[in-house]
């Protein structure tokens, strides 16, 4: 690759390809440019110009997310001009509905000792869901733009919760159409679009599903990539109310069990009790960060007060506490006295299709090598 190819970015040469953005060359090279509306394989829009850069003899910023490489290009990500516009924007932002991020003038710079200096205000039952969860917040504090002190405005189109998956606070909703992106070229499930002025077709004023009906009503099949992908506290769950605030959430990956694709996730738990689930990395596959309705919502059965912890052996009719020990030996000799007097093939076994690939295999492998039959089956359906 020749000189042709070369575009530089804050003093600092990079080749570039012939379909490389300014965002996707400094993205590549670990250049941190801010965006609330960029969504990794999508089509860009510059919709939020957060990602406003500085090009050298340009008399006017660009956005990296939609802005074309050009050989001999000189990029700046950071110059005062571009940090000037980015306190614009989120400033704006900020003031445009319901974001109480509590962005105010400590003088610290350090996330942590914010938090505990907010905590000590003892005014945190106001705060947003998303607390300390959410992009706009993490740049209000990044660039130090603090939030108003007039009431904040009321909003027009009241909060949407006719379903029992997803929270639409259309208060919170900078408009970035991140969900927009997610739904139909991600999921490319169509259910929700930009809504504009009917008077002015340029002018966004909600994000819509079908024409402007709830969730419940469109063609929304809730699987929650709207809400993994917000960058606000616009789309969330009822668990995020649930969460303790300024308790950090602990991270466990794991491998889905509704169905034998294995989707890669990642479960939130918070006291021992799952907060939130979401699909792990982007590039990790098979689901490549997916998730379907039920291995993102479906996991208030974890927690119920209805599942078996200790194994029951019915006794005079009722059924009894007992060890695992006590429950497995009489399991084991009555399967062994059936096999004895009735022969192998009087016994089968079925398995579930909400356990592993590995775990149905020693199933089999039970039925086969210790019952001695091959009556053992699998429900494809959950």
């Amino acid at each position: 690759m020749g000189k042709a190819n070369i575009i530089t970015i804050d003093d600092n040469n990079f080749t570039f390809n012939s379909d490389d953005t300014i965002l996707s060359v400094a993205q590549r090279n670990n250049i941190d440019i801010p965006t609330l509306c960029h969504l990794k394989n999508t089509t860009p829009t510059g919709t939020c110009n957060i990602c406003m850069v500085e090009i050298k003899g340009s008399p006017d910023l660009v956005t990296a997310c939609t802005t074309a490489t050009s050989a001999g290009m000189q990029v700046y990500t950071a110059s005062k001009k571009v940090i000037n516009s980015r306190r614009d924007t989120i400033k704006s932002m900020l003031y445009s509905g319901n974001h109480n991020c509590a962005i105010r003038d400590f003088d610290t710079k350090d996330w942590t000792e914010f938090q505990l200096k907010v905590l000590d205000e003892d005014k945190t039952d106001d705060l947003c869901p998303v607390w300390g969860n959410c992009e706009l917040q993490d740049l209000a504090y990044r660039y130090q733009v603090t939030t108003r002190k007039e009431p904040i405005p009321e909003c027009k189109y009241p909060t949407e919760r006719a379903n029992p998956f997803i929270i639409r606070d259309f208060s919170r909703c900078i408009l970035c159409g991140r969900c927009v992106k997610a739904c139909r070229e991600v999921q490319v499930n169509n259910a929700i679009d930009f809504g504009y002025n009917k008077s002015n077709s340029k002018e966004i004023t909600k994000i819509i599903a079908g024409n402007d009906v709830t969730l419940r009503d469109s063609d929304c099949v809730f699987c929650g990539e709207c809400v993994q992908v917000c960058p606000v506290g616009a789309l969330i769950t009822e668990k995020t109310f649930e969460k303790q605030k300024f308790i950090k959430l602990e991270k466990t990956r794991t491998t889905c069990s509704y169905c034998g694709v294995g989707c890669q996730m990642d479960v939130y738990t918070q006291n021992n009790k799952i907060i939130d689930i979401q699909g792990a990395d982007n590039e990790l596959p098979p689901n490549n960060g997916s998730l379907c309705v039920k291995g993102r919502f479906a996991f208030d059965f974890v927690a119920s007060p209805e599942r078996l912890t200790t194994p029951l052996i019915k006794k005079n009719g009722t059924f009894e506490e007992s060890t695992w020990d006590e429950a497995l030996e009489l399991v084991a000799s009555r399967l062994n006295s059936i096999k004895n007097e009735s022969g192998p093939d009087s016994q089968g076994v079925l398995t579930s299709a909400r356990i592993t690939n590995e775990e149905n295999y020693i199933a089999q492998k039970f039925a086969r090598a210790v019952l001695k039959t091959n009556n053992i089956d699998h429900c494809a359906r959950l």
